[in-house]
C-alpha cells in the first residue's frame, strides 16, 4: 500500500460492476431470517470462526471509530477522522509487536478498512485506495527468498482482482523498502494471468516506495502503515461481522447473506432484550425497492433518517430538495420481546421555518434485531428490513 508516482491508466466503470441490492424483494429477507434453525451447523461454524477473533480495549476503540465511515475514509466527517486519528496515535503509542518486519503475524493478505488521502497520493495510490466499490487487500511475504508486497483490487468473487507487485526488502525492524516490477489481472474466466505493461524499469525512484509499520497487533489481525507519501494505513486480516455487513452493503455484495450471518453471530453472542434506542439513524441499506412515490417512500422510513426519543416520540426526515424537506412525526410503544408498534400520523413538507401540512397515517410493528451505539438492524414496514446507522 505504499505509495509511488506511477500512473496505470487503469480506470474503472462503478456502472458495469454495481448491483441494485435494494432491489431484493422483502420476502427472500423474512425466509433467509426464519430459517436460521434449519442452517444452525453452518451458523455455528461462523460463531466459532468469528470467537477466534479478538481484539484489545485500544484496537476496539478503533475499529468502533470506523464503523459508519464509508468509502475506507472518504465519506469521514472531520469527528470521524478525529476519532480515528486520536484511536490511531493511542494504539501506536503502545507499540504492539516488537519489530514487526520480523514477525511471521506480518505474513499474509490484510484488508484495507480506512486509509488518509492527502493532497500528494501518488496516481497509483489513488488506483488503488480511490476504488470504493472494490475490496482493496495488501500481500506481504517477507520470510522467504523472494520478499514481496503486493497491492489487490478484488474485483469479485466471480470476476478476478489486479494485482500490482513489488519486490521488498527489509531495512529495519519497521520499515520495508519496495520496487515495484510486474502488474497482472488474474481473472477467474481465464486460465492465465493477463499482464498489465507499465515500464515499472523506465520509472526509476518513482517506482519505489517504503512503508512502515507503526503497530501490529499481538493476535495478528490489525495492523497500522504509514506510506513514504504521509499516508496512513488501517488494515486488518480478518474483520468484526459490523465490518463484514457494512462491506457488503457497500458493495452490494450478498447483503441478505451477510444481514443473515450477522443477525445469528449476535442473538447467538448476546442474550436480552433489544431496544430501539434513541438519537438520529440514518438509513443505508433496505430489503425493498422504492416506489415510484417519494412521499410514500419517505413516510414508510424508505429513506432518509429517523429520530428515536426517550419519550415514545418517532420522526422520519428526509431532504427533498433546495432546502426543502419532508417530515413524518408519530409515536411508538413496547408490544413484545424486541416489538414496538409504530403510528406515524404527523406529516409535513418543511420549507425553512414553515410547514405544508400532509394529510397521512401509517401504522406497522417494528421489530428490532439488532442494535448498539452505531448499528441497528430491523423489521419494519410490509416485513422490509432496515439497517440504519446512527449519526
Amino acid at each position: 500500500m505504499g505509495c509511488c508516482s506511477i500512473d496505470l491508466g487503469i480506470r474503472f466503470n462503478h456502472q458495469i460492476y454495481h448491483i441494485n441490492h435494494s432491489g431484493i424483494r422483502s420476502r427472500s429477507v423474512v425466509t433467509c431470517l426464519r430459517l436460521k434453525n434449519r442452517r444452525r451447523i453452518s451458523c455455528c461454524s461462523a460463531v466459532d470462526e468469528q470467537q477466534k477473533i479478538s481484539f484489545s480495549d485500544a484496537e476496539s476503540s478503533l475499529i468502533s471509530s470506523l464503523i459508519g465511515i464509508q468509502g475506507r475514509g472518504r465519506s469521514a466527517s472531520p469527528q470521524q477522522l478525529k476519532a480515528v486519528e486520536q484511536a490511531v496515535k493511542a494504539l501506536e503509542a503502545t507499540q504492539g509487536i516488537p519489530d514487526p518486519t520480523s514477525s511471521s503475524l506480518i505474513e499474509g493478505r490484510w484488508q484495507l478498512v480506512f486509509t488518509t488521502r492527502p493532497g500528494t497520493a501518488s496516481p497509483i495510490q489513488r488506483t488503488f485506495v480511490g476504488v470504493d466499490l472494490f475490496s482493496v487487500f495488501q500481500e506481504i511475504y517477507l520470510q522467504t527468498n523472494d520478499q514481496r508486497v503486493s497491492n489487490i483490487v478484488k474485483f469479485s468473487d466471480a470476476i478476478g482482482e489486479l494485482k500490482v507487485e513489488a519486490a521488498a526488502t527489509v531495512k529495519d525492524g519497521k520499515r520495508i523498502l519496495f520496487r515495484f516490477d510486474k502488474a497482472a489481472f488474474e481473472l477467474k474466466f481465464l486460465p492465465f494471468k493477463v499482464p498489465y505493461p507499465v515500464p515499472f524499469r523506465l520509472l526509476g525512484d518513482e517506482a519505489k516506495g517504503w512503508l512502515d509499520t507503526t503497530y501490529l497487533s499481538e493476535s495478528g489481525n490489525l495492523r497500522i502503515s504509514r506510506g513514504n507519501k504521509g499516508t496512513t494505513f488501517v488494515l486488518q486480516k480478518q474483520t468484526e461481522p459490523r465490518q463484514k455487513l457494512l462491506s457488503a452493503i457497500s458493495s452490494g455484495t450478498k447483503v441478505l447473506e451477510a444481514i443473515y450471518e450477522f443477525v445469528s453471530l449476535e442473538e447467538n453472542a448476546t442474550k436480552g432484550e433489544k431496544q430501539l434506542a434513541e438519537g438520529e439513524w440514518q438509513m443505508i441499506w433496505s430489503s425493498q425497492m422504492e416506489t415510484d412515490s417519494w412521499i410514500e417512500n419517505a413516510a414508510n422510513g424508505l429513506m432518509g433518517s429517523q429520530i428515536v426519543k426517550d419519550n415514545g416520540k418517532l420522526k422520519f426526515l428526509v431532504d427533498i430538495a433546495l432546502g426543502f424537506k419532508f417530515s413524518m412525526n408519530g409515536t411508538f410503544e413496547k408490544s413484545g420481546n424486541n416489538v414496538y408498534d409504530v403510528t406515524m400520523d404527523d406529516g409535513a413538507i418543511l420549507i425553512g421555518p414553515y410547514g405544508i401540512p400532509v394529510e397521512l397515517v401509517k401504522k406497522f410493528k417494528l421489530e428490532v434485531l439488532y442494535s448498539d451505539d452505531k448499528i441497528r438492524v430491523t423489521r419494519g414496514y410490509s416485513n422490509i428490513i432496515f439497517v440504519h446507522l446512527r449519526v
